[in-house]
Parts: structure tokens; sequence; C-alpha cells
């Protein structure tokens, strides 16, 4: 007769099987629906994760409902892998987003960023030609400066504006190089600019295209939305993380007792 802890692990796991479908599928549909480089950028990873979790998904429910004891083994063997990886994971986020935060400005309403600020491990990350030409490809085919594009907002409405970190960095140029504002992604140069205080000043186009995708502040402007998001992700890797601690504990005592029914199946009791 099944035990409570083995019957929780099967259906645990026949739901974490039912979960894994809709992210297979959605991976696959990316790769075949995507059309830019962005757009199939989670193809991949979803792929992997949805085959992942309806492998181990399979593994722990039919060790747990048939009793096959190796089976059961080989899923508490990833788990524990698992909940290490995801550890790991966790100390280095809160570690590499310890550092950086948003300039205020006075009379501004909206902050800026310098890459300075931030880890070194994030810097290199993106200061990588490699890594930065398929960031910068993906902010532009995702339009984040499209609702400042063509915008007639007055100097005074728009420097009171809650941008956010990487429209900051990317949509608009420095105020370090005091340009003289037009429209939101149209700033002109005048006696009073001063171009060689900040190498970004040199980069800033007025072209919507380029504006500042290839500027410093616009790295730093990614990282500090990335610092946000890791730290919300790590939090809940923690509650991730219990909850895994949890159908770990439940799934040691379902293999118990598998060891215990095949001991007893191979030794049966002898009756006097």
């Amino acid at each position: 007769m099944f035990r409570l802890s083995n019957n929780l692990v099967g259906i645990l796991n026949f739901i974490t099987f039912l979960l894994s479908i809709p992210i297979l599928w959605a991976g696959v549909w990316l790769s075949k629906q995507g059309v830019t480089e962005c757009e199939r950028f989670l193809d991949k990873p979803l792929i992997a994760l949805g085959v992942f979790l309806m492998l181990i998904s399979l593994a722990g429910l039919i060790g747990a409902c048939c009793r096959v004891t190796w089976l059961l083994w080989v899923y508490l063997l990833v788990m524990f892998i698992l909940i290490l990886i995801l550890f790991c994971f966790t100390i280095f986020a809160f570690a590499v987003t310890n550092k950086g935060a948003g300039e205020n400005l006075s009379g501004k309403g909206y902050k800026e960023y310098r890459l300075g600020d931030y880890s070194n491990w994030l810097q290199k990350r993106v200061n990588s030609p490699k890594n930065w030409n398929k960031i910068q490809s993906c902010l532009q085919d995702s339009n984040v400066c499209k609702s400042l594009i063509g915008s007639q907002t007055s100097a005074d409405k728009f420097f009171m504006e809650h941008l956010s970190s990487v429209q900051s960095g990317c949509c608009k140029p420095s105020n370090d190089c005091g340009f003289e504002y037009v429209n939101p992604t149209n700033w002109n140069q005048t006696g009073n600019s001063t171009i060689d205080g900040n190498p970004d000043c040199k980069v800033w186009r007025n072209d919507e295209s380029l504006l500042c995708y290839g500027c410093q502040s616009c790295k730093a402007g990614l990282l500090d939305n990335l610092k946000r998001d890791w730290k919300k992700v790590a939090v809940v890797n923690i509650v991730f993380i219990v909850f895994l601690i949890i159908v770990y504990s439940i799934g040691c005592c379902a293999f118990r007792n598998n060891r215990r029914d095949n001991h007893r199946h191979y030794y049966p009791t002898s009756k006097i």
C-alpha cells in the first residue's frame, strides 16, 4: 500500500509534468515564429527547461508511484543539485547587484546612471562588444524610446518626467553635455556644451535609430534595470528553495518507503 509521502511526491510531479508541456510548447513556438534574434532569445532556454521538467517529473512520478527505487534516487540527486545551484545563484545575485544606484539631478524628475558605479562583473558583461551588440539590437527592436520619439513635450515638462533607467540612459544625452533641448530625442550643441567632459556626449546622435544606444549611460541604465530584476528573482528563488527542500524531504521519505517495501518483497518475514 502506498504511503502518504509517495502519494504527495506523485501528485507534485504530475502537476510539474503538466506545467512542463506549455513551457516546452512556448519554446518551440518562439523558435518557429520569432522574427528577430531578440524574439528567439528565450526559445532554447524554454525548450531546455521544458524537457528538464518533463523528464525529472516523470522520474519522480514513476519512482514514487511504481516503487522504482533507482529512478527515485536519480530524482532526489537532481533535486539536491538543483537546490545547491539555486542557493549559489541567489547568493551570487545579491552580491553582484549590491553596488550601483542612479544619481539624482537637481530640478529633474529622472536620474542619471554611470557605468563605473556597478559591479565589475556586470560591467565586463556589457563592455563585451559581442554581448552589447546583441543587447543594443534588442533595445532598438523593443522600441524602448518609442514613447519619446516625435513627442513635442516642452522642456520644463520633460525635465520633470520620471523616465525609466533604460530610457534615461539610452534615449537622451547626459546632463553633463549641456545640450539644448529641442524635443525628447533631439538636442542641439550650444556654446555652453561640454562634449569633452563626458565621452557619451560625442556618441549621442539625433538619429532615432542611434540616439545614445552606444553610450556608457545606456549600459548603466540597463544594469540598473537588471539589478532590480535580479533582486526580485533572488527573493523568488528563496521561496522556491524552501519549497524544493520540502519536496526533497518528502521525496526522501518516499525513497525510504520504497527501500523498505523492496526489502520486505525480497526478504519476507518467515512464519513459524
